[in-house]
């Protein structure tokens, strides 16, 4: 007979996870205790839930089932302790993701203000362009643009981005405007972190250029400077169209607007520290993204 939840919340944490360093990453605990407590859970139920080689860790068809109830049990509790939460004071630690663009410009900021609110949060953020596994990393949240592949995490809405390619006026009294997107491969192009460019109904381009940089704001400075064609979020450009710096090019061919997204592992869903600030970012993030676009 299981013992109350002695190695059950560990186990959800590795399989999840995909090994005990990562499980142990994000359930806060060491490797040799995650290891001990899952030998404990198999030992109780007398059924091995995983298959161990020095260089894998793959679930047994039992650990698989199992894994599914339990996950189950871990998230109705967490349910069960939200609802019971009246004040819903955010308190505790908590670490968040998201892009560099989003990070400086708005969603630190955000935080900040999140923070000051509630002082009994202990808040880590990490600006990066890179994809990173939320769960096996021991994110409670990341802000994220665009198509969501990951089925193990919820994801709210929270704004929108618009992107707009844009040439300086130098750039084009010398080079001309591109007339289609075909013809951007007789453009210079400024390559962000994005290596696809998105126009209407799903259509993508691939740029290639001599001028690369993973910074938005480097690749706002050379397409000022004349050096080619970019394609930018909207809240770069400032007054640059309105000063004339800048021109947009293919806007027949613009793409619909980007989603941005809140998301975060299910279960932590209900927790108030990351449903209070999602409701944040919902209430504000647009609006300080058109004010940035305006």
């Amino acid at each position: 007979m299981i013992h109350g939840w002695d190695g059950i919340e560990e186990f959800v944490a590795v399989a999840t996870a995909g090994s005990f360093t990562a499980g142990g990453r994000s359930f806060g605990a060491s490797v040799t205790h995650m290891s001990r407590s899952v030998a404990r859970l198999e030992e109780r139920i007398e059924t091995q839930l995983f298959l161990r080689t020095t260089r894998t860790l793959n679930l047994t068809e039992t650990g698989r089932i199992f894994l599914e109830r339990c996950k189950r049990l871990v998230e109705e509790r967490e349910d069960a302790i939200a609802a019971l939460d009246v004040h819903g004071e955010p308190r505790g630690s908590m670490r968040l993701t998201c892009s560099y663009a989003l990070g400086e410009k708005f969603i630190g900021p955000l935080v900040r203000e999140y923070a000051q609110r509630y002082p009994a949060l202990d808040i880590t953020i990490n600006f990066d362009n890179q994809i990173m596994d939320i769960v096996s990393q021991g994110y409670d949240l990341a802000v994220r643009t665009g198509h969501l592949e990951d089925s193990r995490l919820i994801a709210t809405r929270v704004a929108h981005r618009e992107l707009v390619t844009v040439a300086s006026r130098e750039y084009i009294s010398q080079h001309g405007k591109p007339g289609s997107i075909a013809d951007l491969n007789n453009h210079r192009c400024l390559v962000g972190s994005s290596l696809h460019w998105q126009f209407r109904n799903g259509q993508q381009f691939q740029p290639k250029g001599l001028w690369q940089c993973n910074s938005g704001i480097s690749i706002l400075d050379a397409c000022i400077a004349g050096m080619g064609v970019c394609q930018i979020p909207a809240f770069y450009i400032g007054d640059n169209f309105a000063a004339g710096r800048l021109q947009p090019v293919l806007v027949d061919e613009s793409p619909e607007n980007e989603p941005i997204w809140a998301i975060y592992p299910t279960r932590r869903h209900l927790s108030p520290k990351v449903s209070k600030l999602v409701a944040l970012l919902r209430d504000r993030l647009q609006d300080m993204l058109t004010v940035a676009t305006a």
